[in-house]
């Protein structure tokens, strides 16, 4: 079955987490509408994480409403194939009107009439209105400061992947390894390549590291409870700070001096490379490690005082606010590495993504090329966006902040469907009208015509 030639209200772009949470709600609403997904149902999760990657919240937090883990315990972390396969089943009990292996090449507004004309892999397609669900993990962003000549001492090349392409450690050759970005994904790959026997280097950059659970209950309740999924803005110097969280391992605090412990080398953010091969850090290391540390225990302090606050009984836990000691690459950080003389033969980049938007040719960008919108309903009329990273809060970009940020997109849309079901009634009752007048105009010039009135 093509789509060319199809006409549908509303097109959603994309069937990960954001377009299937939008199905089901436009579905409920009962506008009609189709998703199409240039791969497969969830892909992201499929093909764009390592292999032992698991979901960074815990199987009660990081789901629909709709639909539970069954198969697991609510404290678990599910696996990255587990989630994709939660999608598919979510997709199919809410009998979203998908077709993958469509990809959606281009969008234009129409002139002097309503909607958009959608150009696809498999045809043209019209709709009145377009959601973008493609998520915020579009295109690997790797910085400008990555090596582009051979800088070993032998002239073979650096093996360089982003974060988005590594699986295992096997890919990478035999070698140490310098892992630039240490959000959850860096923190991880970091991890994992150190208990493979690898010589591991961590570029260390600003980040948040909330425990994993305190006080037996785990962050993602904290911060439900304490108001900081539903924060509508992010503080004033947190645009680029990460999270360095982790479900690894049946879940566990992110703890850079445990890991500088077990082996891992921890540096500052990676400033520069140059063409003898030698790469410089920022001296920020352990500025970035105690504003982390704060970050922690300014989580703990909430924790503590909602507790007092609620009079609720959970068990102290004093030991949370211990630290290891700090480790040597700490105390006297590398501001320069050879990498040759490190046996660095990988570099793996941790850095993010950015977004492209190049077949969305419409008015919804700034001068950047973000998008502009409020709560995802585009400065464009009739493009939506969902899936974004604050996109109406701090929990948007999660599993089920999608969820919440979709209902209200499909209200908007439902909203406006209706002033435009009036608009249609009031052109049907004037056809009407007209056309009760056009009858009764004959009608009486036939009865002239009978009578034979000159």
């Amino acid at each position: 079955m093509t789509v060319a030639g199809t006409s549908i209200d509303t097109l959603v772009v994309g069937a990960g987490q954001a377009g299937i949470a939008v199905s089901e709600h436009l579905g409920k609403l009962g506008v009609p509408h189709l998703v199409l997904e240039r791969d497969r149902i969830a892909e992201r999760w499929r093909t764009s994480r390592w292999d032992s990657l698991v979901a960074n919240g815990p199987a009660w937090h990081d789901r629909f409403p709709g639909l539970e883990f069954d198969d697991l315990d609510p404290d678990a972390f599910a696996s990255k194939d587990r989630v994709a396969a939660y999608f598919e089943v979510y997709a199919k009990k809410f009998n979203v009107p998908v077709r993958t292996g469509v990809e959606v090449r281009s969008v234009v507004r129409n002139a002097h009439r309503p909607g958009f004309t959608v150009e696809t892999s498999d045809g043209v397609i019209e709709a009145q209105r377009v959601v973008v669900a493609t998520g915020p993990f579009q295109r690997p962003l790797i910085p400008p400061i990555a090596p582009v000549t051979p800088v070993t001492s032998n002239k073979d090349k650096l093996f360089q992947m982003h974060s988005a392409d590594y699986r295992h450690p096997a890919q990478l050759p035999a070698g140490g390894v310098l892992v630039v970005g240490a959000g959850s994904s860096g923190v991880q790959i970091a991890d994992e390549l150190r208990r493979a026997g690898r010589n591991v280097f961590l570029s260390v950059g600003p980040h948040d590291r909330p425990p994993r659970a305190y006080r037996k209950r785990d962050f993602c309740w904290w911060l439900g409870v304490l108001g900081e999924w539903d924060a509508e803005t992010m503080r004033p110097g947190k645009e680029h700070v990460t999270i360095a969280v982790s479900g690894a391992h049946g879940g566990e605090t992110v703890d850079f001096r445990r890991l500088a412990h077990e082996g891992i080398t921890l540096v500052g953010l990676t400033k520069s490379f140059n063409d003898a091969g030698v790469v410089t850090f920022e001296s920020d290391l352990a500025a970035n490690i105690k504003a982390g540390d704060e970050n922690y225990l300014s989580l703990l302090d909430a924790a503590d005082a909602y507790i007092e606050r609620n009079g609720l009984d959970l068990p102290e836990e004093p030991a949370a606010r211990d630290f290891l000691p700090d480790p040597d690459c700490v105390k006297n950080p590398l501001h320069h590495l050879d990498l040759t003389e490190a046996g660095i033969t990988s570099i793996i980049w941790a850095t993010g993504f950015s977004l492209d938007y190049q077949w969305l040719k419409v008015n919804a960008f700034d001068g950047k090329g973000r998008p502009c919108h409020q709560r995802g309903v585009s400065s464009e009329p009739g493009i939506y966006f969902l899936g974004l990273p604050w996109l109406s809060r701090r929990g948007s970009s999660f599993i089920w902040g999608v969820w919440h940020d979709a209902k209200h997109v499909a209200g908007h849309i439902a909203t406006q469907r209706s002033y435009l079901s009036y608009q249609d009634a009031l052109e049907r009752r004037g056809k009407t009208h007209r056309a009760v007048e056009e009858s009764v105009s004959v009608s009486e010039t036939n009865e002239i015509s009978e009578t034979g009135v000159n």
